[in-house]
């Protein structure tokens, strides 16, 4: 079981609940933190750091002896990142996507693959939570492959939370595909019903079933609460702008820790969630 916990903006919520929910489960969960650009749930969680290892993304590597700079390599990438000039062929590493498309149409076999790198996946654990989180290397551009290589690491054996990026492009959509479950977390504010519905859209084009957790539920106006009634999208939770919560966050904690009775609410999140998922069979609440 994949759960995927997202939003269409940052500052919602979605690592609060993506942790709490999963030291509210305990054993037999996997947290994988899959923003890779400022990932930051270990900062709550806390987990035993076990090792840390390198990723790269191939790249084409182009052998000058066998090119007759033909330019079908450069015809076929659609993402500009080799270009033939006279004698010459350049690569542009952070633009090329890692398709092997180049290396396909060559009729001269030139073509062959080097590594760049693109962060690091580190591995840990914290009461019987595994935990995993992507790095994105400082100044590289593109963050799914990466995020891929997060989720290939997950144990298929064990349920795994997602804590996704914010936003609804292409980070968003490589941590919600393949996902059994989108839990989408909101605040009840203009900005936050704006985005809310763009990543209602980007999940109903996944075909996943998903539900809210309002944040703040008691800030700002009920519009989210009407909009969710009338796409027919369940709220799983709803979490009060509380002092004590702030201020547990604020201080790196995490929730069902320091308050024992939100310990239960995420877990009946949790099982609230279970439950849709085995009712796959019918028509999901997010799609129409």
């Amino acid at each position: 079981m994949i759960i995927s916990v997202a939003s269409g903006k940052g500052g919602t919520g979605k690592t609060t609940v993506s942790t709490n929910m999963a030291l509210a489960v305990g054993a037999g969960i996997e947290l994988l933190d899959c923003d890779v650009e400022e990932p930051n749930a270990h900062f709550f969680l806390q987990p035993v750091m076990e090792r840390t290892e390198g990723v790269e993304t191939p790249i084409p590597l182009v052998d000058l002896g066998k090119c007759t700079f033909c330019k079908k390599c450069a015809h076929i990438c659609r993402f500009n990142a080799i270009v033939v000039v006279g004698r010459k062929v350049l690569i542009f590493p952070e633009l090329c996507h890692s398709c092997g498309g180049c290396m396909v149409v060559c009729p001269e076999k030139a073509i062959s693959e080097t590594g760049r790198e693109l962060g690091a996946l580190s591995f840990g654990s914290h009461d019987g939570v595994r935990f995993i989180n992507g790095r994105l290397r400082v100044g590289e551009a593109m963050s799914p492959p990466l995020i891929k290589r997060v989720r290939a690491a997950a144990d298929p054996v064990l349920v795994t939370i997602i804590d996704a990026p914010p936003g609804t492009s292409c980070p968003v959509i490589a941590a919600m595909n393949g996902a059994d479950f989108i839990l989408l977390v909101t605040e009840p504010t203009p900005f936050g019903l704006h985005d809310l519905k763009l990543a209602v859209e980007a999940v109903r084009l996944l075909g996943i079933p998903c539900g809210l957790v309002v944040n703040r539920c008691d800030i700002g106006d009920r519009q989210v609460f009407a909009y969710a009634e009338a796409e027919g999208i369940p709220i799983l939770l709803t979490i009060p702008f509380d002092r004590r919560i702030a201020e547990i966050y604020s201080q790196g904690k995490i929730i069902v820790e320091e308050l024992p009775e939100w310990k239960k609410k995420f877990q009946d999140l949790f099982r609230d969630i279970a439950t849709i998922i085995q009712e796959q069979n019918k028509v999901p609440p997010c799609v129409k």
